[in-house]
C-alpha cells in the first residue's frame, strides 16, 4: 500500500497543496507550527475518519472558512482508489471512496495506517483509555466487523448509564435493565475475545522485535488485563454469560453510580520484560524500546491481516531516540519498503531519505 497523491484544500493551516510522496522514506523538515504535523494528521485522519488532536470536525477547517477538503489517491494490491472528505461548518462531513459517498463505517480498512507520535512514548505509563484506544484503532483497521462491534457497544452502553441515572433519580423501574444487560454483554464477549486473540499475536510479534532490538537481553509479552476475572476460555457464549451474570450482580452498584461498572471500556494492557512489569519496574529507555517494538509490531500484524503493509507515520519521533534506536527502526522499514512520513525539524539524525520537503508557513516543496 502506499500513497501517490495527497490534496489539502483549508485544511488546518493549509489554504491549497498538493504533493505526489516517494514511495520509500518522505521526510518533511521545518520549525515548529509550520504544518508538518497536519499534513500527517490529514492522512490519519483519511484512514479512521478522526483525529488524535481533534474532538470535533470544525477544527479541522482552516480559520475564518466555510469548508475544507482533504483528498488522497492510493494504491493498494496494485489498484489505485480515492478518499475525499468534505468537510463544512454548517453541513455534516460528506465521504466519499472511489468517488461514491459512503458512511464512516465503511471507510475503516480500506486505507491503513500507523501513526506514531512523541506522545506514544508515554503510552505504556499512560492511562489504561490511550492504551485501549491503541488497541481498538490497531484491531478496527483489520477488522471492520469489529469497528462495527464498538460502535453498537458505546450505543448500548451510553443507553444503559441513562437508565441507571434515571433508576437513581426515581425515574424508571431497575427491570428495565435487562434487555440492556443482554445486549451488552453479548457485544462484549465478541470484543474481548477478538481482543485477546489480537494481544496474543501483538505480544509474539512485539516479543521478537524487543528481543532484536535489545541484542537478546529482554524478552517481552502483553497481556490483556481485565479488573473484574481472568479469562480461561476464548469462547464467546461463555463470556457473554459470564459478563451478563455479572451485570446482574453489580446492578445495585451500579444504580448507585449512575454508570455501568463492569465491560471492556474498563479493561486494559499490561506490558512485561524479563517477567516484571513494565510500567512499575521498567527504565525509561526499556519502555521507549518497548514503544518501538509496538509500533512496529502494528506494521507486521496489520501486514498478516490485511496482505500489505500500511503507510507509516512518523510524527517528530525521531529526535526522541537515540541513534541506536532509529538506525534500527530506518533499517527495518527500507528491508521491509514500507511507504513512511517522517516529520522532524532537522534532517541529520534521518539516513538516506528517498525524497525531502521543506515545510514553512503551510508551504510544502521538495529540495
Amino acid at each position: 500500500m502506499r500513497v501517490k497523491h495527497i490534496s489539502l484544500n483549508d485544511y488546518r493551516n493549509y489554504a491549497e497543496q498538493s504533493l505526489e510522496p516517494s514511495e520509500g522514506l518522505n521526510v518533511f523538515v521545518g520549525a515548529n507550527a509550520q504544518g508538518k504535523t497536519n499534513l500527517i494528521e490529514s492522512m490519519e485522519y483519511a484512514a479512521l475518519g478522526r483525529s488524535q488532536r481533534a474532538s470535533k470536525d470544525i477544527e479541522l477547517i482552516r480559520w475564518e472558512q466555510p469548508s475544507a477538503a482533504v483528498r488522497l489517491a492510493f494504491e493498494k494490491f496494485g489498484v489505485e482508489h480515492s478518499i475525499a472528505f468534505e468537510l463544512n461548518r454548517q453541513k455534516p462531513r460528506r465521504l466519499f471512496f472511489n468517488e461514491q459517498p459512503i458512511r464512516i463505517r465503511e471507510l475503516i480498512g480500506k486505507f491503513n495506517v500507523v501513526y506514531f507520535s512523541p506522545e506514544d512514548l508515554f503510552l505504556i505509563k499512560g492511562a489504561p483509555a490511550a492504551r485501549r484506544r491503541f488497541l481498538d484503532a490497531e484491531i478496527s483497521q483489520a477488522s471492520p466487523a469489529y469497528f462495527f462491534d464498538l460502535i453498537t457497544y458505546n450505543k448500548i452502553l451510553a443507553q444503559r448509564n441513562s437508565l441507571l441515572k434515571s433508576i437513581k433519580e426515581g425515574a424508571a423501574r431497575s427491570s428495565g435493565l435487562d434487555l440492556w444487560n443482554e445486549q451488552l454483554a453479548e457485544v462484549a464477549a465478541r470484543i474481548v475475545v477478538k481482543r485477546l486473540e489480537v494481544v496474543e499475536k501483538l505480544s509474539a510479534i512485539a516479543g521478537d522485535i524487543q528481543s532484536a532490538l535489545s541484542n537478546r537481553r529482554e524478552t517481552m509479552f502483553i497481556t490483556y488485563d481485565a479488573r473484574n476475572f481472568k479469562f480461561d476460555s476464548g469462547l464467546t457464549s461463555t463470556l457473554a454469560a459470564r459478563y451478563h451474570s455479572m451485570l446482574n450482580d453489580c446492578a445495585a452498584v451500579d444504580i448507585a453510580r449512575g454508570s455501568t461498572s463492569i465491560g471492556p471500556h474498563h479493561d486494559d494492557l499490561k506490558f512485561f520484560i524479563n517477567g516484571r512489569e513494565l510500567r512499575l519496574f521498567g527504565s525509561q529507555g526499556q519502555q521507549r524500546t518497548a514503544v518501538l517494538s509496538l509500533k512496529l509490531s502494528e506494521l507486521e500484524f496489520l501486514n498478516d491481516e490485511t496482505g500489505t503493509y500500511p503507510v507509516l507515520l512518523l510524527d517528530d519521533v525521531m529526535s526522541e531516540l537515540d541513534s541506536a534506536r532509529r538506525s534500527k527502526l530506518l533499517d527495518f522499514l527500507r528491508q521491509k519498503r514500507i511507504q513512511t512520513f517522517i516529520t522532524a525539524v532537522d534532517l541529520e539524525p534521518i539516513e538516506q531519505p528517498s525524497a525531502v520537503f521543506d515545510v514553512d508557513n503551510a508551504t510544502i516543496i521538495a529540495r
